[in-house]
């Protein structure tokens, strides 16, 4: 078996895949040194009642909510505010993971401590947004492609000597009834490049967090988002699996399954919980340790009072922990707390942690909308064809 192994890996692709036609028994995939170490690291991050603090806001989107609170878009700021984030007290109780911006990764506290190390400190898991953005997908309309691939084994090898153990990779999708859209071109490019990135992250040691955003752009109900959510879901499995992927040394980070925000209905939590763990159900495995959503621009309260929805959906099995991986969801209010001045930086990090607790609460279908005191809390973040 060994030394079919040693055999097929010097073939080419093609002649791979027909070696392995006609003898698919005998084959077995090379054993991967950090197998055991993707599959704690996976299982830690879905710890039940924690999520993932989504820090990874490019140097453009941050300058965009600097604005928003009249706080210069500068590298200091951008340092002194993700240190508010990582020094709140007990973030850990709530917080397994947090995803950071390469700038931020290499940053430092004002005690002269490596960000990673900070975390690492605080008993959390550190992530490192891997994706370069997106661009026009040829022979499409106006569908994208997400970037990255190239050298993205000499990236993951440098953070995860850096201390890095998961990471991201956003693609998106939106649909479009009248043009058809998700294509079919869209939904392929999209499993296959995150199946690639996949693949790359577990040879190197970092969990993938798989994420196929459907955009909440739209005028569609709820059934063909969930129908939708299903399609790409399973699409982005089928390539995962061909690809040799370890599943339960991996995350997925859908979109929760909502209507179109311009089709002028607001799902209910109800519906929500629903049609989200139904779509999951028929197209997610159960050897995925956990299913950690996007908020996709829902107000913070409705991230919550959705998140919770899922355990109280009435729909079982549910072999995977549901959990959250929000950046908007957790961070509005504390922005707004914070404005930029060192004297709100103590009541921001309590906003943070209230945000937090709210969330590690909904993961485990033990959160109250009266729990909600903050009118930021209640503000939507939508924004049309939203960018990192």
């Amino acid at each position: 078996m060994h030394r079919l192994n040693r055999i097929v890996n010097q073939l080419s692709p093609v002649e791979q895949e027909a070696s392995l036609a006609s003898s698919p028994s005998a084959y077995v995939a090379p054993a991967n040194p950090f197998d055991a170490e993707l599959v704690a690291t996976a299982h830690k991050i879905a710890t039940r009642g924690k999520g993932i603090l989504a820090a990874d806001e490019s140097t453009g989107t941050i300058g965009t909510r600097f604005k928003d609170i009249q706080v210069e878009n500068t590298a200091e700021n951008r340092r002194q505010y993700r240190q508010l984030l990582f020094t709140t007290k007990r973030l850990g109780e709530w917080i397994s993971g947090v995803i950071l911006y390469d700038e931020t990764f290499w940053q430092k506290s004002d005690a002269g401590v490596p960000f990673p190390k900070v975390l690492l400190d605080a008993g959390i898991v550190v992530g490192i947004k891997l994706d370069e953005g997106t661009k026009p997908l040829l022979g499409t309309k106006g569908e994208l492609s997400t970037q990255g691939l190239t050298d993205l084994d000499k990236r993951c090898k440098k953070y995860y000597e850096g201390g890095a153990r998961f990471a991201k990779w956003r693609a998106v999708l939106t649909i479009d009834t009248a043009d058809g859209l998700p294509s079919e071109l869209s939904i392929a490019e999209t499993a296959h490049s995150l199946a690639r990135y996949a693949s790359i992250c577990q040879q190197n040691g970092l969990v993938p967090i798989v994420e196929p955003e459907i955009l909440m752009d739209g005028k569609h109900d709820i059934e063909t988002c969930r129908r939708t959510t299903e399609k790409v879901v399973a699409a982005c499995y089928s390539q995962l699996r061909l690809h040799n992927i370890l599943l339960e040394g991996t995350l997925l980070k859908p979109n929760m399954v909502v209507s179109g925000a311009q089709s002028g209905k607001k799902s209910s939590p109800e519906e929500v919980g629903r049609n989200t763990v139904l779509a999951l159900q028929r197209s997610v495995p159960a050897a995925v340790p956990g299913i950690t959503f996007l908020s996709g621009g829902m107000s913070e309260a409705d991230a919550s009072l959705n998140l919770n929805a899922l355990h109280a959906s009435g729909l079982g099995p549910r072999p995977w922990a549901l959990t959250f991986s929000y950046g908007r969801a957790l961070q509005k209010s504390v922005l707004k707390a914070w404005g930029g001045k060192k004297e709100n930086v103590l009541r921001a990090q309590g906003t943070l942690a209230h945000r937090a607790l709210c969330n590690s609460l909904a993961a485990k279908g033990e959160y109250n909308s009266s729990m909600e005191n903050d009118k930021t809390a209640m503000e939507d973040s939508y924004q049309v064809n939203y960018k990192y």
